[in-house]
């Protein structure tokens, strides 16, 4: 396993694509179609669900489908893995979270936040966005972890796992281009006079972007290019 640093994070949490229930669900997404099948046949688009988790505030079910315009928030040691169109997400424990809708009913425009944390593959696509109480983060198709940190008064944690993302946090602006982690924090207030900064690989693993790719049809950069090389600039230009 790629390990990266765990900072108020569990390896179990990071150990997920492991499980067992997870890899005969991965298994059934993928044999009977994908997201495509899914919607054909009217079934749902959860890979896979761990312990207790709200939709729209009524308890989801691993039968139930997880559409635009709904909001999500996971329990403590519960988990949530679901595809919409060609964004899939992990959801990590304790999290808040919406997916609003974009041009069409199965079309994810923006991401927000509110808690928690969420790795997510997207697709090509334009005008789509990942918002936190302190970043916002215009996404195209990339693989992405977003944390955000009640206890340190919302400061948001995002890593550009590989591909481009513009990055904003009040007035600083970063253009993201990375194949193989690039990441940040977005500062509730200025540090060095910056409310962007460079931060470690956090809570996260090439594992995870790994299986996630795999869930809507794609491979990672690294998976493509056979190399793990880091960007050391830290994106303003």
């Amino acid at each position: 396993m790629t390990q990266h640093i765990l900072q108020g994070r569990t390896e179990d949490e990071v150990l997920w694509y492991q499980r067992r229930s997870f890899l005969k669900g991965a298994a059934a997404w993928t044999t009977m179609g994908g997201w495509g099948a899914a919607v054909a046949q009217q079934r749902g688009n959860i890979v896979d669900l761990q312990g207790d988790a709200l939709l729209n505030g009524q308890r989801l079910t691993a039968q139930q489908t997880i559409q635009t315009g709904d909001s999500v928030e996971t329990g403590p040691g519960s988990g949530l893995i679901f595809v919409i169109g060609n964004t899939s997400f992990m959801v990590r424990q304790n999290t808040r979270m919406t997916v609003d809708r974009g041009p069409t009913l199965f079309a994810v425009s923006v991401l927000r936040m509110v808690t928690g944390a969420v790795a997510s593959v997207w697709g090509r696509g334009t005008s789509r966005q990942i918002v936190t109480p302190t970043l916002t983060a215009g996404i195209r198709g990339t693989g992405v972890y977003t944390e955000v940190l009640p206890q340190q008064n919302f400061r948001s944690y995002f890593c550009n796992c590989y591909g481009t993302v513009a990055l904003g946090a009040g007035p600083d602006r970063v253009v993201s281009q990375a194949e193989y982690h690039q990441s940040f924090w977005a500062e509730p207030e200025a540090r060095n006079g910056r409310l962007l900064t460079p931060a470690p690989a956090l809570n996260h693993t090439d594992e995870e972007l790994e299986f996630l790719a795999k869930l809507v049809n794609q491979r990672t950069t690294w998976q493509i290019t056979g190399k793990k090389t880091s960007s050391h600039n830290d994106g303003y230009k």
